[in-house]
């Protein structure tokens, strides 16, 4: 069972079949060039399925990104954890229609919070591309730290930032 969770503008929650389209038209855009993309319809149907799959097998994933008021797709955060990842990771995908309105930033807040206070993990990580400079900076808004490099088969090289512990942020 993947949980709802809600912000003041945005709900997570398990993707629906109604979502695919948005995904897909995200999946086949440019946009999707630092994480592997773009993709044809088939392949982003198998990893819109694999956002749901996670959840049943690690008992934590990734949520589709909502408007709390429509319900309109705006992208995916959440936990994500394939088997070469050195640990699970908090990743965030805004579509174009949720670009620049501080969408990323509130959900991955929410996703992080849902990994430190009902997971109680005690860090998680963020793998972002150098040159995605939009990803970048919300890795610095959310106060993570620069802690090494991992270098990917299909993804190539990608900066590993370390999320502040949960203690680092009731500070």
């Amino acid at each position: 069972m993947i949980p709802t969770l809600t912000t003041e503008r945005l709900t997570l929650r398990a993707p629906k079949a109604s979502d695919f389209d948005a995904y897909a038209a995200f999946r086949a855009s440019d946009r999707t060039g630092f994480v592997g993309g773009p993709d044809p319809a088939p392949r982003a149907w198998q990893q819109f399925c694999a956002i749901a799959g996670q959840w049943e097998l690690r008992g934590y994933g990734r949520w589709l990104i909502a408007d709390r008021h429509t319900d309109q797709p705006l992208g995916v955060t959440g936990l994500h954890h394939p088997l070469e990842w050195p640990e699970p990771e908090l990743a965030w995908s805004v579509f174009a229609e949720g670009e620049g309105r501080g969408i990323a930033f509130e959900a991955a807040e929410a996703a992080r919070a849902y990994a430190y206070d009902t997971l109680r993990w005690t860090t998680v990580i963020s793998f972002v591309e150098p040159r995605n400079t939009r990803s970048v900076a919300l890795a610095k808004r959310l106060g993570c730290r620069p802690d090494g490099h991992f270098a990917h088969e299909i993804f190539g090289a990608m900066d590993l930032w370390r999320h502040p512990a949960p203690g680092e942020l009731a500070a």
